[in-house]
């Protein structure tokens, strides 16, 4: 599963289970308990040993580049 559905997979669970209490509050206030709550799941998931597909593939970006300068190191 990647970020996108992980996180969206959360949000649709919160939204199920605070449904009838969204019924009481303006939309401003879900949208800014989204924005509030939003960047503490992502530090769960992070700290659950999963990361953003974004963050893996600048990782992987990153030890290419490396492995590609040793390797030229190597050579001289």
């Amino acid at each position: 599963m990647n970020d996108k559905n992980l996180s969206e997979a959360i949000k649709n669970i919160i939204e199920k289970e605070l449904k009838a209490i969204s019924k009481l509050l303006p939309k401003e206030a879900i949208s800014n308990i989204e924005s509030k709550i939003s960047p503490q799941v992502e530090k769960i998931i992070d700290q659950s040993g999963y990361i953003k597909k974004s963050k893996y593939k600048n990782l992987e970006k990153i030890i290419n580049e490396l492995e590609n300068r040793i390797s030229e190191l190597e050579k001289n």
